[in-house]
């Protein structure tokens, strides 16, 4: 039988051989997952990153290219195995975790479509993920992040640019892709503006003066006019600005006022969450302003919230500053009687 390499993903993986109509196939459920589904194009890279690991996995275990009919034949042994030789490469769980979730994605699609059936993937229980919890700056922290950011360059358009960019993401819980999809013609100079997320979905979003004000001082000083459907934010090449000049630029922030490693643009959108729901905000409203398809990815925010009240407690109430508060406590009384007067 002829075998194709499967077209899976266009990043730098040797693709498994497989048969061509699994290929095929393959092939069909990316442009499902791209089209239908409308997932990102960073997860279909990393879908295609887990199913070239799944397909190499295959032919090394059955000694051959796979087909349709290899795959409806894989038992729950099958699976384990899988998983366990990625988890012996020092795969980390959510990695894992990932992984069989591609696998799920892909055999649902085959079955839905009579192109392959398998009940055995049913049966294998993805690992557990510990839930992460965001790591946001404090207010402090990120107020003077963002009036930072403008001194780290002698440009002064490109100045403007990091400081319209980083009050964009704080002011508006933009995600970092989000803000750099951005058009001229989107450019906030109203009171809302249009965010297209995750899955094409859009939510509006509303704008702080502050940030209208950083975005239209860095338009007046940018050389470049790339016309309304050019991109708003700018490299200093003209093209559209890559997100790696962003994080290094946060890295430098970083150095300069002794933040923390998890300082990174994306912790600026955790500090907008964190910060509304420490002034009051409803977590309906804030997943509405995130864009966050579900209340519980929204509910962590109320971890990080009651994280921060307990390191309040602890650092205010005088019980907790004294081991000699106990001690004392557990002090017989005086005879004397004269203790407290």
């Amino acid at each position: 039988m002829p075998i194709s390499p499967v077209p899976v993903s266009s990043a730098p993986v040797s693709s498994a051989p497989v048969s061509p109509a699994l290929a095929a196939a393959v092939d069909r459920w990316r442009s499902w997952l791209a089209g239908e589904r409308r997932v990102s194009a960073n997860t279909v890279e990393a879908y295609g990153y887990d199913l070239n690991a799944f397909l190499a996995f295959l032919c090394r275990h059955l000694g051959s290219a796979p087909d349709l009919g290899d795959l409806e034949a894989l038992t729950p042994a099958d699976f384990r195995g899988y998983l366990a030789e990625r988890a012996s490469s020092g795969l980390a769980r959510s990695s894992i975790a990932r992984a069989m979730a591609t696998l799920r994605s892909l055999f649902r699609f085959l079955d839905r479509n009579d192109l392959a059936h398998n009940t055995a993937i049913a049966t294998i229980r993805t690992p557990k993920v510990p839930k992460s919890v965001p790591r946001p700056l404090s207010a402090p922290q990120a107020l003077e992040a963002v009036d930072t950011v403008a001194t780290l360059d002698d440009e002064p358009w490109i100045a403007l640019r990091d400081a319209a960019l980083l009050t964009l993401l704080y002011g508006g819980g933009l995600r970092i892709g989000e803000a750099l999809a951005l058009n001229r013609g989107e450019a906030p100079k109203q009171e809302t503006m249009v965010v297209t997320g995750k899955g094409r979905k859009q939510r509006l979003v509303p704008v702080l003066p502050v940030v209208i004000e950083a975005i239209g001082s860095y338009l007046d000083a940018c050389p470049y006019d790339p016309g309304r459907d050019g991109p708003l934010f700018i490299g200093a090449r003209g093209k559209r600005l890559d997100p790696g000049v962003v994080q290094r630029q946060v890295r430098r922030l970083r150095a300069r006022l002794g933040l923390p490693e998890t300082a990174t643009p994306h912790a600026l959108r955790h500090s907008f969450a964190t910060h509304l729901l420490g002034g009051g905000g409803d977590l309906r409203t804030i997943q509405e302003l995130l864009g966050h398809a579900s209340l519980s990815t929204t509910q962590r925010y109320t971890e990080v919230d009651a994280t921060r009240l307990a390191q309040v407690h602890r650092d205010a109430h005088p019980r907790a500053h004294s081991k000699t508060a106990g001690a004392r406590a557990n002090q017989p009384e005086d005879p004397s009687g004269s203790r407290g007067q």
